[in-house]
């Protein structure tokens, strides 16, 4: 299982309209894992430290979780210097789920990302590149799913997760810098989409919430703030080859406690006309073998335009 399918998207806020609503759904139903506790955890213990993460990040409850993350894109050159390219909004749908035969919790997400006017705020179908100068079209994150399973114990990504705590602030800081993998989109094949044959990736998380609620037996599902920073390569849409540079992403997460009703009212249109799904939580488990991530997704795209006749040489998105 890779780091990505397990630590992506970490936003998620509850469905619950208000306290009242919150509370009516605090009960934990279903089956948890022997040793299991809600409250007064010892982070040192396992099992207990993955409860507070997922209680951060997820409703223990098994309530549909919710969140928004803004943010930003830079580009970074050599020798060239920084520019601003877009602003960005996300969204993150989760449900939680015990599997006693996998020994392990289940995370089913979907998640977007779309890619914004850095003047406007207003999410962009198409991009005047100031690095290149040409118009593309945008394509956005579509992420479907992006499951997670959380293992109780083995393997490299099990529990104690790295966390610290000051005052009443606990926080979970994962540095997932990924360089192992074969990208997808190669060279060879992809000569204007790609930027090289190894996918290179880094993803630096702090996830953090209130101690207090996290040892409430009572609280389900704590507040939540994730502060997520992303070094990647040049996105397929982009059409920038092997140019050298990369893209820096700077984003802030929030759990949506009152639901989608805290989304910016410009994105939750867009979604609600171009992606309504992304407003649901997965309904059933698929595994983390499906997952979905840009580079997969964009695959998707360029192959079924070529075989549909639409490139122009080995320009895909371009639009002049």
């Amino acid at each position: 299982m890779k780091r990505r399918n397990l630590l992506a998207g970490m936003v998620a806020a509850p469905l619950a309209a208000g306290a009242a609503a919150r509370a009516a759904a605090s009960k934990i139903t279903g089956p948890m894992p022997e040793g299991f506790r809600a409250g007064g955890l010892d982070l040192a213990k396992p099992l207990d430290n993955l409860v507070a993460l997922l209680k951060l990040q997820a409703d223990l409850s098994g309530q549909p979780v919710y969140g928004g993350f803004p943010g930003k894109v830079w580009s970074w050159v050599p020798d060239e210097g920084n520019t601003l390219l877009f602003h960005t909004y996300g969204i993150g749908a989760s449900r939680l789920e015990y599997s006693p035969e996998d020994k392990a919790f289940r995370l089913l997400h979907r998640e977007a990302l779309y890619y914004c006017d850095p003047k406007t705020g207003e999410v962009i179908d198409e991009w005047r590149n100031p690095l290149t100068g040409d118009t593309v079209e945008v394509l956005h994150i579509l992420n479907d799913p992006v499951n997670r399973l959380y293992t109780l114990a083995g393997g490299p990504f099990a529990p104690p997760y790295p966390h610290m705590t000051y005052g009443d602030r606990l926080i979970f800081q994962l540095d997932v810098l990924r360089s192992t993998e074969k990208s997808p989109i190669t060279r060879k094949d992809y000569p204007l989409q790609s930027q090289q044959d190894l996918y290179q990736s880094g993803e630096l998380w702090a996830i953090s919430g209130s101690l207090r609620e996290v040892n409430d037996p009572k609280v389900t599902s704590a507040q939540c703030h994730t502060s997520w920073k992303r070094i990647a390569m040049w996105l397929p849409f982009m059409e920038m080859a092997n140019r050298p540079g990369v893209l820096i992403y700077h984003s802030q997460s929030f759990k949506l406690m009152k639901g989608w009703s805290e989304l910016p009212a410009n994105i939750r249109a867009y979604t609600e006309k171009n992606h309504p799904k992304y407003l649901e939580a997965p309904a059933q488990w698929a595994g983390v073998g499906r997952n979905e991530t840009t580079w997969s997704y964009s695959k998707k795209v360029i192959d079924e335009r070529r075989a549909q006749g639409k490139a122009r040489g080995a320009s895909v998105f371009r639009r002049n």
